[in-house]
């Protein structure tokens, strides 16, 4: 009975010692996210898209904001001359232009904020779907990120795979052909004239 059990014993060790044998090595790798959205040259079209857009709507906010301040420069040298009701008045049209120009600015940044966040998440999704392809394509178990929502808190410089994947995702983008698609909002306002 002893000599059974020995024996037992013995056959479980070594069928476990043959299955840790036959455990294949995970291979994992890490992605620096922050550098990847600053370097991803379709990333960094993006921004600079929704950025010269800005401007451009901005200038219009400003030569506003401009004639709105000489308004009121105006208003301080004249409002002792006119009098006491024509200064409250005018004070009155000064305030509510003044807010009508800060809901403006408000709603313009967040024109630019919400269309560029459609945008932004598609892009990240799209990144995500390719560094997924990219770690079945090559083997990797795992592909951590790092960066600003860090999801590791330490790997080995050897497992970065940042600069390749910017390098892939880089040359998918170039050979991607451009089209010079409206904005949705231009889309819309070509619509309405219509």
């Amino acid at each position: 009975m002893k000599k059974a059990l020995v024996i037992i014993a013995l056959s479980v060790f070594a069928v476990s010692c043959n299955k840790t044998a036959e455990v294949k090595e995970v291979k994992t790798a890490y992605v620096d996210t922050s550098v990847l959205m600053k370097e991803y040259t379709e990333a960094k079209d993006l921004e600079a898209k929704y950025k010269a857009q800005a401007e451009e709507k901005g200038r219009q906010l400003q030569a506003e904001i401009s004639r709105f301040k000489q308004d009121a420069a105006n208003f301080q040298s004249q409002a002792q001359a006119n009098g006491q009701a024509w200064a409250q008045q005018r004070g009155a049209e000064l305030q509510k232009r003044e807010q009508q120009l800060g809901y403006a600015q408000q709603a313009l940044a967040q024109q630019l904020q919400q269309e560029s966040g459609v945008e932004m998440d598609s892009l990240v999704s799209g990144v995500k779907k390719f560094i997924k392809e990219y770690g079945k394509k090559n083997g990797y178990s795992y592909i951590y990120g790092t960066g600003d929502a860090a999801t590791v808190l330490y790997a080995e410089d050897k497992y970065d795979i940042t600069k390749t994947i910017i390098k892939e995702l880089n040359d998918k983008y170039k050979a991607q052909p451009k089209t010079d698609a409206k904005p949705a909002a231009e889309t819309k306002e070509g619509e309405a004239k219509k």
